[in-house]
């Protein structure tokens, strides 16, 4: 029997797939009043950060007193409620006082995904009208200070504050800041509606847009995780890229609840798995890639992951294969469906049985409500697929710019995800991306199902299914691999899979593509426009 309470029903609307009501234990509060309240009941409850190979930790008590201060610095340089903050670092303890300061000033904090190149940067600055720009001066190859002096002209950008050795012109240093004295800023207040993240989609196909959300909606996820029973003082463990979504959840969730974490700035399979072991870790959230390469890892290493439990898999295509394999060694992984727009629609959940945790994307969670439309925005019934559309406490305010919000809602109010699915039974399936259809002679192809039966051929460790033009058919199925260490892979094993798997003949791949690595965005999603443009597809 499934754990959850989602509904079918009838609105004005057309047959919606409803979530149970959410509880809002959140309701009216903000952001920075919701993290000094938790920091001054579990002070003593520590944040880890693993970041270019060193570790350093900080208690919730320690983290407000630094926002506290840097929020005085801040407001010292002519900060107010409402002015955008960027903070392009990876995650450390600077990044997480940085984020906590802005909230507690009610400025728009805008993290940006910290390989974005002086172009990308440029972008952000302007089209945000940001303020403020905080930098480390170096990340591993990066030196970030020559790439903030190859933005374009950013007219709004007053100061730059840098991490570290401070040695580009009129820059401040963040030590500096925080050694000095700075007066007692006043009071402003902040309502939950107030925009307080604007984040940047790391998009696969086009310029990056901003999605605004306020503290009234990033809370909800919490109201959420409440209503479904999910246990908050649990150790979780993320290597999600700050300026992402994920990243920014995995950072300030855990101050919220009062529950220790482990955070690294990217994710490297043997440090992840050896810090999983230390810190007896019992839940985390990845993409797939992080999920093969911790159960690779952690038997090649001999690490006693016992005491993880639950992995939530999302941001990309979940094989079955991967899931099945997983709770083999003891881990419940569950797929969820979310974006940046409307961080966690559906999921399933850790008790839930394997097959709705391996084939399905889950039910609707509390607060949410799903539609699907077809092509001409008529709503499909019974088990047929259509557009995803959503409603939910955790849905974005809006878009910075005011035409892609008009353009992404239908003319009733529901958000267009860009997403195909279908419900079985109640559970959301992600069939495909409306641009991830492949159409072959007329016939259209699901990118997703070729994917999920390349990802069952003992050689691969992940793949992306995508079109290249054909002369006669119009497009035909390309897939670029990732092998296994060791392992290769020809197209006619490809053909024989296929057929072994008894799938329609025009899903076959026609050109197989073995890379060392597959493109990919912040996020780890794979950049199909990428692949597209490098084999012939446009």
């Amino acid at each position: 029997m499934l754990n959850h309470d989602a509904l079918r029903v009838n609105g004005a609307e057309g047959p919606i797939m409803r979530g149970s009501p959410l509880p809002r234990v959140y309701r009216g509060r903000t952001l920075a009043d919701a993290l000094r309240t938790q920091a001054s009941g579990s002070g003593h409850i520590r944040q880890l950060f693993w970041s270019d190979g060193v570790t350093s930790a900080i208690s919730l008590a320690e983290l407000d007193r630094a926002a506290r201060h840097f929020a005085r610095a801040l407001a010292s340089l002519g900060i107010v409620k409402g002015d955008r903050v960027a903070v392009q670092m990876p995650n450390r303890i600077e990044s997480a006082v940085a984020y906590r300061a802005c909230l507690a000033l009610g400025a728009v904090l805008t993290p940006v995904v910290h390989i974005y190149g002086a172009a990308e940067l440029t972008f952000v600055l302007q089209q945000s009208q940001a303020r403020v720009l905080i930098v480390p001066d170096r990340w591993r190859s990066i030196d970030f200070q020559q790439r903030v002096s190859q933005t374009g002209d950013c007219p709004d950008l007053r100061h730059i504050i840098v991490v570290g050795n401070a040695t580009l012109g009129g820059a401040l240093s963040y030590a500096d800041l925080m050694a000095s004295d700075h007066a007692a800023f006043d009071e402003v207040a902040v309502d939950e509606n107030d925009p307080a993240l604007l984040l940047y989609t790391s998009g696969t196909t086009a310029a990056p847009k901003g999605v605004l959300h306020s503290s009234r909606t990033l809370l909800s996820e919490l109201d959420q995780r409440l209503a479904c029973g999910e246990n908050s003082r649990a150790t979780t463990f993320s290597a999600w890229p700050a300026g992402h979504i994920g990243g920014f959840s995995s950072l300030l969730n855990p101050q919220l609840t009062g529950g220790p974490s482990v955070i690294m700035d990217r994710w490297s399979p043997e440090d992840g798995v050896r810090l999983m072991a230390e810190h007896r870790v019992e839940r985390t959230a990845g993409v797939p890639v992080f999920l093969s390469e911790l159960l690779d890892y952690s038997v090649t290493l001999g690490s006693d992951l016992s005491s993880l439990t639950s992995y939530m898999s999302g941001a990309a295509n979940v094989p079955p294969a991967l899931v099945e394999r997983a709770a083999q060694a003891g881990i419940a992984v569950f797929r969820c469906y979310g974006s940046t727009e409307h961080p966690t629609i559906t999921a399933s959940r850790p008790s839930d049985p394997l097959h709705a945790r391996a084939y399905t994307d889950g039910p609707v969670l509390p607060g949410g409500e799903v539609r699907l439309l077809d092509a001409d925005d008529r709503d499909v019934a019974g088990t047929g697929e259509g557009e995803i559309v959503t409603r939910g406490a955790e849905r974005f305010d809006r878009y910075t710019d005011d035409t892609l919000t008009t353009a992404a809602f239908t003319p009733d109010g529901w958000f267009r995800t860009g997403d195909i699915g279908r419900f079985d039974n109640g559970l959301l399936i992600i069939t495909d991306r409306k641009k991830d259809i492949i159409i072959r002679g007329g016939e259209n192809i699901s990118s997703k199902e070729v994917e999920d039966v390349l990802a069952r051929h003992p050689a691969v460790r992940e793949a992306a299914a995508f079109s290249v033009p054909h002369p006669r058919l119009g497009e035909a199925v390309c897939a670029a691999v990732q092998l296994r260490e060791g392992a290769s892979l020809t197209l006619a094993e490809v053909n024989a899979h296929f057929i072994a798997a008894q799938v329609a003949r025009q899903k076959i791949p026609e050109r197989i593509e073995v890379l060392a690595e597959l493109p990919r965005t912040p996020s780890g999603k794979v950049k199909k426009n990428e692949l597209r443009a490098r084999f012939g597809g446009g």
